[in-house]
């Protein structure tokens, strides 16, 4: 059986198919009396209103903005800081009565037809992985998007973010005031390879072609300072981890297993120093005594460690609500409008994970 339509509303209510279209779409312009015989015939036929994607096609808007990510969608809601970011993002969208999708795509073919497909007006990318691969997506369909990631350098992407490599130095100067001279460094992923560590996560970070640039700059910039302070880069171990137990584990394992130990742990996340903290703590090794730990992003667990986590803290929920503002202000400029990138501050927070060098 066919689908009652919107002109066969109106024609049960005598009115015209204008008249029953703004009955449903602009109340205001029909009287009362009007509407409520409108609507009495529509529940009485069985109709259940336009068609929302009409209304967009009409319209041309979705009036809701896509999250596109190469994460599994869990992410957002078990990872610290997506879960700050995520609840800020959201916010502006209340405020703004704007719609939310959540844009998951593991692999080249999900990646397609997921962002192709979402019914949005542009798209804010979460680009932990895969950010040449979004953007380049988010191009072809022609609609805005903010990346939450100042990128590579490209000043044609509109993006908010902190200076990572900024951030890494201050976190590498602060352990070097306190006396250390014996660094390692717990990095995120550089690539979408297998993650490795020592010379290949270096040589990557050096000169490399990498998707990971805040994992990139990170590293660059706690190398540089050290050198700076003449500690070699080739002194300085390196692990790349996937950011889970398993991955930090085992580079602790390899470090702590060695005759000499690292006095400084560099973690480029809140995350990986949490897992180092909770493993040095089963082991036995005294932080910041035996050894200091840092982490990267400012996440509200950080506060909460034993010992309290010395941190390049992000801010974070204001980066959200300022990449959804961003992107609200593209969808309703000139298609040719110049690019719009945002630096923020990040801050560092000193607490108890760090703490001056002890004697051998």
């Amino acid at each position: 059986m066919k689908a009652p339509t919107l002109g066969d509303v109106a024609a049960a209510a005598g009115v015209s198919k204008g008249t029953a279209s703004n009955v449903f779409n602009r109340p205001k312009l029909v009287r009362e009396a009007v509407r409520v015989r409108v609507l009495e015939a529509a529940r009485e036929i069985g109709y259940r209103g336009p068609d929302p994607k009409g209304r967009m096609l009409s319209a041309g808007r979705a009036n809701a903005i896509g999250i596109a990510t190469m994460e599994p969608l869990a992410h957002l809601f078990e990872d610290p800081f997506a879960r700050r970011l995520m609840a800020a993002i959201s916010e502006v969208c209340q405020e703004e009565g704007v719609g939310l999708s959540l844009v998951s795509a593991i692999g080249e073919d999900d990646l397609a037809w997921t962002m192709d497909s979402a019914l949005v007006d542009g798209f804010i990318l979460f680009c932990i992985t895969g950010a040449r691969r979004l953007i380049r997506r988010s191009r072809e369909r022609r609609l805005p998007f903010v990346a939450l990631d100042l990128g590579d350098g490209d000043e044609t992407l509109p993006a908010v973010g902190i200076d990572n490599g900024d951030g890494a130095r201050r976190i590498a100067r602060h352990l070097l005031d306190l006396g250390h001279r014996r660094f390692a460094v717990l990095a995120m992923e550089l690539s979408m390879a297998r993650p490795g560590g020592g010379g290949e996560a270096r040589d990557a970070a050096e000169g490399g072609d990498v998707e990971y640039h805040a994992a990139r700059h990170r590293l660059v910039g706690t190398l540089h300072v050290l050198a700076e302070a003449g500690i070699e880069a080739s002194a300085v171990p390196v692990f790349e981890t996937t950011g889970d137990e398993a991955s930090v584990h085992a580079a602790l394992e390899t470090l702590f297993s060695a005759p000499v130990r690292p006095t400084a742990i560099v973690a480029q996340s809140d995350l990986i120093a949490l897992i180092a903290l909770s493993w040095l703590a089963a082991k036995g090794v005294a932080v910041p005594g035996a050894v200091s730990v840092t982490g990267f992003d400012g996440i509200p667990e950080g506060a909460l460690s034993d010992p309290p986590l010395t941190t390049m803290a992000q801010p974070i929920a204001e980066i959200g609500r300022r990449a959804v503002r961003l992107l609200l202000d593209a969808t309703s400029s000139a298609p040719d409008a110049p690019a719009r990138q945002e630096r923020l501050h990040a801050e560092l927070i000193v607490r108890g994970s760090s703490g001056p060098v002890a004697a051998d």
